[in-house]
């Protein structure tokens, strides 16, 4: 089938989507959660399918690695999505103008949501649910690096909307080839807008050749400044956490930042670092600090390459700054405004580092890998938006609808 064939066909679906209750969009969200857990084999024989084509010591090994437990989390994500209130049909505004027309700005979905994805195959069951709950119809495009395992979930999506007399042609996937790509960023009579997930050289590539409106999840480069203020305690356990818990996703620490006040701090800092064979490119200070503490093989001295990196491993770089206003700079300078973070103690400088910061996500005292749709207890997300026009941070149910002014008269025409 040629793929503006497909494209019309998700077009017209789109409508008929719009008009499903939410009963029967909550019932195809639970049948899903649960057809994905009992189908947890096949999902896994998938994707190890995938990943046979990729090196472990890739970055994206990790993002493309599903496990039984992560299955799970997503069907449990799934049913939360279920549990939230839809937006949908939501009065944002109403008022009776002078001349007697009843004035309303109601929620509705965007239409047809068209994603461009690699080495993500949960994004596959994620935004589903998201779109489906939000009626809007779906194009995806994964990356031939999780084709199998995308190809394998869409399976199960589109038998639970047969069991549920809903079109499968509300959700299609796209072959994993480039051409599809191009021909998907020139659906303009067919797409309403592109999100791409991914690599920051395929965020730039959409947004470059794109003629579809495109929200940007734009890559993670996320700092920690770590104040002359700062609580040790609370700073090794949020440097840990933010820097180790799961390198591969972009909410992950990429540079330390530290007063040069509290230098003295880093080998404590960096044992729990050390444990977890993180390996540190730190600046002249900094390096003179962790020399002799900190494992020989495990620290490199920094070059201006390894800030402003997104780096996705087990790497990280330090630098000292001299107070908070250097560190704002090298934020301001470096930052993909995605997630930034403070560990302080004094609130005056605190208050002032989350007003001065420009990010979606700015924390105090709490690491960054609280930046997810659901830690922030919106069911999931489609992607963490570093714009500012339309939405920014986690997009979930509500940035992915629009609006429309409906207006009731009772007869009334304008000189």
């Amino acid at each position: 089938m040629a793929l503006e064939e497909l494209f019309k066909r998700v077009r017209n679906a789109s409508r008929q989507l719009a008009l499903l209750s939410e009963d029967t969009i909550n019932q195809i969200l639970n049948d899903l959660a649960a057809a994905a857990t009992e189908r947890i084999p096949d999902i896994l024989a998938a994707n190890e399918s995938d990943l046979s084509r990729m090196q472990p010591e890739d970055p994206k090994y990790d993002r493309l690695k599903l496990t039984a437990d992560r299955i799970k989390d997503i069907a449990e994500d799934m049913v939360n999505v279920a549990s939230l209130p839809c937006p949908l049909g939501d009065v944002l505004q109403s008022k009776l103008l002078p001349n007697g027309l009843d004035l309303k700005k109601v929620r509705v979905p965007l239409g047809v949501i068209g994603i461009i994805y690699e080495s993500r195959p949960n994004v596959t069951f994620d935004v589903f649910s998201l779109c489906l709950k939000t009626g809007n119809a779906l194009v995806l495009k994964g990356g031939s690096d999780a084709n199998d395992s995308n190809v394998a979930i869409l399976s199960i999506i589109h038998t639970v909307l047969q069991k549920n007399g809903v079109s499968t042609d509300i959700v299609t996937l796209l072959p994993a080839d480039r051409e599809a790509t191009r021909e998907m960023l020139q659906a303009v009579n067919y797409i309403d807008v592109i999100i791409p997930r991914g690599s920051q050289g395929l965020i730039n590539f959409v947004r470059e050749n794109s003629k579809v409106p495109v929200i940007e999840t734009g890559a993670g480069i996320v700092h920690t400044y770590y104040d002359a203020s700062a609580d040790l305690e609370k700073g090794k356990g949020i440097i840990l956490n933010a820097k180790t818990r799961r390198v591969s996703v972009c909410n992950a620490l990429d540079c330390l930042l530290i007063h040069r006040e509290r230098l003295d701090d880093l080998p404590a800092i960096g044992e729990g670092l050390a444990q977890k064979n993180v390996r540190i490119f730190a600046d002249e200070a900094s390096f003179a600090a962790l020399e002799g503490s900190y494992p020989e093989d495990l620290l490199e001295k920094a070059e201006e390459t390894h800030f402003g990196t997104e780096f996705l491993s087990l790497t990280m770089s330090i630098k000292t700054v001299f107070d908070m206003e250097e560190a704002l700079t090298h934020i301001s300078t470096y930052s993909s405004k995605h997630s930034e973070a403070i560990i302080a103690e004094d609130a005056a400088v605190v208050n002032h580092f989350l007003r001065a910061v420009d990010a979606a996500a700015v924390y105090a005292n709490a690491s960054t890998a609280f930046t997810d749709g659901a830690q922030f207890g919106l069911g999931a997300e489609i992607g963490i938006s570093t714009q500012k026009l339309h939405a920014r941070g986690p997009m979930a149910l509500d940035e992915l609808t629009s609006y429309k002014w409906v207006i009731q008269g009772t007869g009334q025409i304008r000189s």
